[in-house]
C-alpha cells in the first residue's frame, strides 16, 4: 500500500487525490488531504465570491473526493513553522508527501503611503466577506465614500461588485453577519477599477466584466478616450485578436456608447496640486449625487502615491501611461488624483515560502521538475507540488486539474522506490503524539451543520462561521 500525504484541501490538492485514486498503476492507494484550517476546500470556500452560486458549487464535485473510503480528511493541521510539523518530520509518517499549498501572500505596489489605513490587499477584503478565520474584524465599507480597486483582473472585479451590490442581495449567500451589516451600511457610492495598460492586456474574463452591467442600480462609466489609446481597441475586425479580448472589448464599447463621456481626463503636472480647497484629493470622478452607485472602468493610470488626509488614506495619484509599442506602458509625465477613503490593490498573488521546503523568492514557487521538488538542483526523494506553488499564481480553478495529473505520473512512477520508505501504520495518532488536534470529516460536517443552524436562527440559508474558536468548537459539537 502507497500512503500519500496531500497538503492543502483547495482544488490543487483535491484534484490531486482525484489523480491518485484514479491511476491504475498502483492498485493500493491510501490519501491523507491535510490543512491548517479545519474546513475544506480551500479558495473555493474562502476565495469565491458568495453570489458565485454555480462556481461555488464546485465544492460538491470536490466533497465527493474526499468521502472517497480511500481518501481521508486531516483539518488543522499545521505544517511547518514554529507550532507546526516540519517537512522533514512529516516525511518519515508517509512515503510520499504533496505540497498544493497555493500562494497566500499578495503583491504590494510598492508606493508611498501604502500602508495608510484605509488601504489594503483585495486579499484581505475577500477574507473579510468569505468569513476566513485568520480575517480580523473590521468596517471597511462603512467609513468610505468613494473606493478605488487597483488592478483589472477578476479578483478585481469581484471586490467592485461586492461593494456595489446591495446588502439584501447578499443575505441569500453565505456573508458572515459582521460583513452583511457593515455592507448595509456602506456609504461607498463611487468605485473605480483602475489599471496601469489598457483594456485589450485586463485579466477579467467576459462573464466577470458583464456581471458588473447587470448590477441593479449602478451605472458603469468608460471613457471612450482611454479605451481608443489601446491599439487593440480600433483594430479592424480581420486583426487577430483573443476571443476573450475581442469579448471585452466589444463590452467596453458598448458601455462606452450608453454610458456617454466617461470621465473628464482632467492631469496634473507633477509640481501642481490636485486637492480642493478642503483638503482631500478630487481628481476627474466628480461627485456622486444621486442615490445609486457607479463603477468606473478606468485604464492607463499607474499608482504611483496614495495621498493622506487626517492619518488615512484620502486619495490616490496616478500617472497616465501609454503604450509603448512593445507591448508595455510608458509614463507621459502627467498626473491624475482619484479620491479614495479606501483602496483595495488586486495585482497579483505570491507564493510563500514554507520552512522546511526550497523555495523560488523570484518566483514565489517551489523548484521542481513535473512536480518533483528539487533540492540544490536534485529531485528529493518523496517530496512534490502541485498547484500555484508549482507553477505560480496562473491560470483558472479548472487549470489545477491539468497541473495535479502531471505531478501525479511523476509520483506513480517513482512508486517502485517510493514503497521501500518506512511510513507509519497509523500517521493521525504520531501527529496527535506531536501536539496537533486534527479535525476529521465528522468535525467538518458539525461544522457545516452548525452553520446551517445559525443561518436558521438569522432567517437565511448556511452562514458561515467567521472565527477560529467557533469552528474548533462546532468541529467538536459544542454550541456557543
Amino acid at each position: 500500500m502507497l500512503r500519500v500525504a496531500v497538503v492543502g484541501s483547495g482544488p490543487s490538492g483535491v484534484y490531486t487525490a482525484q489523480a491518485l485514486l484514479n491511476q491504475s498503476l498502483v492498485p493500493e492507494v491510501r490519501v491523507h488531504v491535510l490543512d491548517r484550517l479545519p474546513t475544506p476546500y480551500g479558495l473555493v470556500r474562502y476565495g469565491v465570491a458568495p453570489d458565485h452560486e454555480k462556481i461555488k458549487s464546485l465544492q460538491n464535485s470536490l466533497r465527493a473526493v474526499l468521502e472517497d473510503e480511500r481518501v481521508t480528511f486531516v483539518g488543522h493541521v499545521q505544517i511547518g513553522g514554529a507550532d507546526g510539523v516540519p517537512p522533514a518530520r512529516l516525511a518519515e509518517l508517509y512515503h510520499a508527501v504533496v505540497y498544493c499549498v497555493g500562494a497566500a501572500a499578495d503583491r504590494p505596489l510598492a508606493v508611498p503611503g501604502e500602508e495608510l489605513p484605509g488601504s489594503c490587499s483585495a486579499t484581505r477584503f475577500v477574507s473579510w466577506y468569505s468569513a476566513h478565520p485568520d480575517s480580523a474584524p473590521d468596517d471597511f465599507a462603512l467609513r468610505a465614500r468613494s473606493a478605488v480597486v487597483i488592478g483589472v483582473g477578476n479578483v478585481a472585479v469581484d471586490v467592485a461588485r461586492i461593494l456595489a451590490r446591495g446588502a439584501d442581495e447578499l443575505r441569500a449567500t453565505d456573508v458572515p453577519r459582521a460583513a452583511l451589516g457593515a455592507l448595509a451600511g456602506s456609504r461607498v457610492r463611487e468605485v473605480h477599477i483602475v489599471g496601469r495598460r489598457g483594456p485589450s492586456q485586463a485579466r477579467f474574463t467576459t462573464k466577470e466584466l458583464r456581471e458588473l452591467g447587470a448590477l441593479p442600480g449602478a451605472r458603469i462609466l468608460v471613457d471612450p478616450a482611454e479605451l481608443a489609446r489601446d491599439p487593440a481597441y480600433a483594430a479592424p475586425d480581420g486583426l487577430p485578436l483573443p476571443a476573450v479580448v475581442r469579448r471585452n472589448l466589444e463590452v467596453l464599447r458598448g458601455w462606452a456608447v450608453r454610458g456617454g463621456p466617461g470621465p473628464s481626463g482632467a492631469v496634473y503636472g507633477p509640481s501642481e496640486a490636485a486637492y480642493g480647497a478642503s483638503g482631500v484629493a478630487y481628481g476627474a470622478s466628480g461627485a456622486v449625487s444621486d442615490g445609486g452607485r457607479r463603477i468606473r472602468l478606468r485604464f492607463f493610470l499607474r499608482p504611483v502615491e496614495l495621498l493622506e488626509r487626517g492619518g488615512r488614506v484620502a486619495g490616490v495619484r496616478f500617472a497616465r501611461t501609454v503604450p509603448d509599442g512593445a507591448g508595455g506602458v510608458q509614463d507621459t509625465g502627467t498626473y491624475e488624483d482619484i479620491e479614495a477613503q479606501l483602496v483595495l490593490r488586486a495585482v497579483g498573488y505570491r507564493g510563500v515560502e514554507l520552512p522546511g521546503l526550497p523555495f523560488d523568492p523570484v518566483r514565489g514557487t517551489v523548484p521542481h521538475a513535473a512536480g518533483r521538488v528539487l533540492r540544490d538542483g536534485v529531485p528529493s526523494p518523496g517530496e512534490y507540488v502541485a498547484g500555484w506553488i508549482k507553477r505560480g499564481p496562473t491560470g483558472v480553478i479548472g487549470s489545477n486539474r491539468s497541473c495535479a495529473k502531471e505531478t501525479v505520473a511523476s509520483l506513480i512512477e517513482d512508486a517502485p522506490l517510493l514503497a521501500r520508505r518506512p511510513a507509519a501504520d497509523d500517521p493521525l495518532a504520531v501527529l496527535r503524539a506531536w501536539g496537533q488536534r486534527p479535525v476529521e470529516w465528522d468535525g467538518w460536517l458539525s461544522i457545516e451543520r452548525a452553520e446551517e443552524a445559525l443561518g436558521r436562527s438569522l432567517g437565511r440559508g448556511p452562514v458561515k462561521i467567521p472565527d477560529w474558536s467557533g469552528l474548533l468548537a462546532a468541529a467538536r459539537g459544542e454550541e456557543r
